[in-house]
């Protein structure tokens, strides 16, 4: 096998093997930051209390007592800036379920 093209592949399988390190590394920082700065902000809390009162502190899954809220889709750019059309109040088993 011709040198150069060995080290054409293993150039390409580092870059490949960089590229996603840094995608887990961006995405854990994402995660960090929602889990321990966005979800106990006011801003989020607000946000919170309009969407419960919204639905009638009703689970839209089941029509239990909703507890909590759940993101139907994230904004993965724009941590905290999720129109109020993505949110649904829901159930604790109901968020359970979803995310497991």
């Amino acid at each position: 096998m011709d040198y150069n093209v060995l080290l054409i592949i293993i150039i390409g399988v580092v870059a490949w093997l960089v590229k996603r390190w840094v995608f887990i590394v961006k995405r854990k920082r994402r995660r960090d930051y929602y889990r321990n700065v966005y979800l106990k902000s006011d801003a989020w809390k607000r946000k919170r209390y309009v969407v419960l009162k919204r639905d009638n502190w009703r689970c839209v899954y089941c029509g239990a007592r909703a507890t909590q809220v759940h993101h139907k889709k994230y904004a993965k750019r724009n941590i905290g800036k999720e129109p109020i059309k993505w949110l649904v109040s829901i159930c604790e088993p109901c968020h359970d379920k979803i995310h497991k």
